[in-house]
């Protein structure tokens, strides 16, 4: 990560795709408030959308701070802070190389 990276963003923890075992992958793709919250990422640009802008999904703000962290966890995603604002990067090319094809059944998955 950038050495210039905001005092809040520090206190954040981003895995290595590559330190992840396929099982913790599975069990974090097990649930589909997170599978949603990667196919949504999935199609936008990289840090073009914040951690706000999934308030529509049927979940309490706290518990969707937990399913960023699981997805950090596992090295599918990152987050920076710019202002009051976390943005988010899906990790594509990192977790394919660690995981090919995974995430390409999780982006097509439908009806979820």
């Amino acid at each position: 990560m950038e050495q210039h990276v905001r005092s809040r963003t520090r206190g954040l923890t981003h895995t290595a795709p590559a330190e992840v075992t396929l099982q913790a992958a599975l069990d974090a793709l097990a649930d589909p408030i997170r599978r949603r919250i990667v196919r949504e990422l999935a199609g936008v640009p990289d840090w073009e959308r914040p951690c706000g802008t999934f308030n529509h999904l049927p979940v309490a703000k706290s518990t969707l701070s937990h399913h960023f962290a699981v997805l950090r966890g596992v090295g599918l995603l990152e987050q920076r802070d710019e202002g009051a604002r976390r943005l988010n990067r899906l990790r594509r090319a990192e977790f394919d190389e660690r995981f090919p094809g995974l995430l390409a059944l999780v982006v097509g998955e439908e009806g979820s």
